[in-house]
């Protein structure tokens, strides 16, 4: 593979090398490993100019119509989507249905707009491994919104705040009380809670909802430094399109008060230095497998955990201990 042909290619916008350059970035193969770190090194330069916003939330909540909703009203104003919609993979088979293009049917024909669903394979948090490299390609390919729409599985879904500028929670109303939303975890990472289905029947619920979460989150956050009001909550209904533009605003202003104070830069250097810190962890884990007697070790020791004989944690340091002595 010619990946400077294919680093120019993705830099000059060609959609059909940005598709092929992210099957190389998701592939697993040694020898596609390393062209895909060359082509990242080669592309890393005109990365990180793209307003990165993390979405997530429970299935059926209506993450997509809320993505395409929105993906829609900022091509109309001009801009350039992407959207990397991670879906979950079967722990049995490994196999992913990647349906969440089709949920998008309109926003994935504008001309302005990239859609990308990616499996999440093995990965936990509701993203998938190599969403950071999928999201710096499409930053290289001059799309100037990257939205990452997560599996969408509970609290535990915090790993996309941990790639993205803005972290955005969508809930549905009646999903539970003010006690409910001072729960740990994904709500301490929210920068923003937007209530959708806010039409119809649901629309006094949804504001309720949106109320309780709202004072849950003054409790929770209280003395983060950002913007004054935020963390904050609101309603919006994506099938009807309401709310959606000033949501993105609410994204923008939180995005640009970032951005000038120096917190986005600060943000954003400790994210790839996490990145850099998972993916020595990552390739460490692989070198050890690589080893045949460090993997015959490992499997001995790992019968004695199954059998009982042995604890986890001692057995994991013998083969670590032994595979760095090259026993």
């Amino acid at each position: 593979m010619d990946v400077e042909a294919l680093a120019e290619a993705v830099a000059g916008g060609d959609r059909r090398a940005l598709s092929r350059a992210i099957t190389l970035v998701e592939s697993s193969r040694a020898d596609h490993r390393d062209g895909a770190a060359r082509l990242l090194d080669r592309l890393a330069p005109r990365t990180g100019g793209a307003l990165r916003l993390g979405l997530t939330g429970t299935p059926g909540v209506g993450k997509s119509t809320f993505v395409e909703a929105l993906g829609l009203h900022l091509t109309g104003q001009g801009r350039r989507v992407a959207v990397m919609a991670v879906d979950p993979s079967s722990t049995r088979t490994g196999g992913s249905i990647l349906g969440d293009k089709t949920r998008m049917e309109r926003l994935a024909r504008e001309p302005g707009a990239f859609v990308r669903p990616s499996p999440s394979q093995a990965t936990l948090g509701g993203v998938a491994r190599r969403t950071r490299e999928v999201l710096a390609l499409c930053e290289a390919a001059g799309f100037d919104v990257a939205i990452v729409e997560t599996v969408g599985v509970g609290q535990s879904e915090t790993a996309v705040a941990g790639l993205t500028d803005v972290f955005a929670l969508l809930l549905a109303p009646a999903g539970g009380d003010e006690l409910q939303g001072v729960k740990r975890g994904i709500m301490e990472a929210a920068d923003l809670v937007l209530v959708n289905k806010a039409d119809g029947d649901l629309a006094a619920q949804a504001r309720r909802t949106a109320a309780d979460y709202a004072g849950a989150l003054r409790l929770l956050r209280r003395g983060a430094e950002d913007l004054e009001g935020f963390p904050k909550a609101r309603t919006l209904s994506a099938l009807e399109g309401r709310g959606v533009a000033e949501a993105w605003e609410e994204i923008a202003a939180l995005h640009a008060d970032r951005r000038d104070s120096g917190a986005l830069a600060a943000r954003r250097a400790a994210q790839a230095e996490a990145a850099f810190d998972a993916e020595l962890r990552a390739l460490i884990l692989e070198r050890l497998a690589a080893d045949a007697g460090t993997a015959a070790r490992a499997e001995a020791l790992r019968r004695a955990v199954g059998q009982g004989a042995r604890a986890p944690a001692a057995a994991a340091r013998e083969a670590l201990d032994a595979s760095a002595a090259g026993v």
